[in-house]
């Protein structure tokens, strides 16, 4: 697929590319490839593809491994894409962000903007073996942030406990088609088992969204705020800011909390 022949389908199919769906379809046909090469797909493996779009991917993917299913929630894009391919894949035709997604053991996925949190934190949800996502490059830098800089984020440290990240590759904004007005990155997602224990993984998580929503108080005030606990003399870091902790510290503060909670049953 090159630029010409992305215009062609946009025309033949009538698709309106909207910036609220965060559609901008990739053009070059290298970069498909090499997509789908870090995603590093065996025979037998169960491939999922959120937004296939014109295909790009899909047709690369098709055979690739044992299964492929696709998610697709423009219709006219569904429709496309049920004509083109068939029995050759599964579509469900729905909203990723809300349709549960099948068993799969690999994720590939040029994920537009609008829903790349949600959907990369429903993703972290499901037990797979690789993720190879196509994204924009600030929030690229979000997903491998360091402690201290200004991308690092709650994204950043569910990411870090639950897998390794890695931005691949940059890809110029002129390889789409509308041309967005940034770059974008691939970005690499392997689970592995946490760096660190934690006593309760939903309060970790709920204490590193409700810090990282008031990022700028101070831990044991946006605790106190949030309820989750009603004195901070216990809590380690109180005083400090969320974003120069690491996330082994704030594994810390969640133990502090769920020793608090455990306490008081």
């Amino acid at each position: 697929m090159n630029p010409g022949e992305t215009s062609r389908l946009i025309a033949e199919t009538g698709v309106v590319p909207t910036k609220s769906k965060g559609q901008n379809f990739l053009t070059d046909g290298r970069v498909a490839d090499r997509h789908i090469g870090y995603a590093e797909i065996e025979p037998g493996d169960r491939v999922l593809e959120v937004g296939p779009g014109l295909g790009i991917l899909t047709q690369r993917l098709i055979g690739k491994g044992e299964s492929l299913t696709c998610i697709e929630i423009d219709d006219i894009l569904a429709k496309y894409i049920e004509e083109t391919y068939g029995d050759q894949l599964t579509l469900i035709h729905g909203d990723a962000v809300k349709v549960p997604f099948p068993p799969f053991d690999r994720f590939v996925s040029n994920l537009p903007y609008s829903v790349s949190t949600p959907i990369i934190f429903k993703l972290l949800e499901y037990p797979f073996k690789k993720a190879v996502v196509m994204v924009q490059k600030e929030f690229a830098e979000r997903m491998v942030a360091d402690v201290g800089s200004p991308d690092y984020s709650r994204l950043t440290v569910n990411l870090f406990y639950k897998a390794e990240c890695q931005i691949v590759e940059n890809v110029p904004k002129s390889r789409f088609k509308p041309q967005p007005k940034v770059d974008s990155c691939l970005v690499s997602i392997t689970p592995r088992p946490a760096p660190f224990a934690v006593k309760d993984e939903k309060i970790f998580f709920r204490v590193t969204q409700v810090c990282f929503d008031h990022r700028r108080k101070k831990i044991g005030t946006s605790l106190k705020a949030a309820r989750l606990i009603e004195s901070a003399d216990q809590i380690p870091y109180a005083d400090e800011r969320i974003e120069h902790l690491r996330p082994v510290e704030i594994g810390e503060i969640a133990d502090a909390v769920a020793r608090l909670k455990d306490a008081a049953h």
